[in-house]
């Protein structure tokens, strides 16, 4: 497996954000991986893992699973179901991979797994090359 592309500064997968989650991405051939334990830093009700924080990270294994084959786009809609509740100490899975594709738009879905192998949340998402100076930007942005 290789490393996903990430900016250094990014709020999920950068190492260089304090206030971040320090993701690492990896590329299985197929779908886009993180790991990563629901840490108590991003609590929301007492000893309950943010749904936000989910949500957020389900956003990024499907863009991450675009980004590891080149494609660079941003977030155009994104569905998420929760399952479970996810408890302050479990450790996640997320899974990402391309469902599709429409000109510039890519479909995709991902899920969270939790150590029991129980899903806990999934998701469905569209994506978008962007037509302005914003796609230099993302790339520029880029390790």
């Amino acid at each position: 497996m290789k490393e996903i592309l990430k900016y250094a500064g990014c709020f999920v997968c950068g190492d260089q954000n304090d206030i971040g989650l320090k993701a690492k991405f990896l590329w299985d051939g197929k779908k886009a991986i993180c790991e990563i334990p629901a840490d108590t830093k991003f609590e929301g009700y007492k000893n309950i893992f943010h749904g936000g924080i989910v949500s957020t990270l389900l956003d990024e294994i499907m863009i991450k699973a675009l980004l590891a084959e080149d494609v660079f786009v941003v977030t155009a809609e994104m569905t998420i179901r929760f399952k479970k509740p996810v408890f302050i100490g479990d450790k996640l899975r997320f899974e990402g991979w391309k469902t599709g594709q429409r000109g510039p738009l890519f479909m995709t879905e991902g899920k969270a797994v939790n150590q029991d192998g129980e899903i806990v949340a999934e998701a469905s998402g569209k994506y978008i090359r962007p037509k302005t100076d914003l796609g230099r930007q993302l790339l520029d942005s880029l390790e």
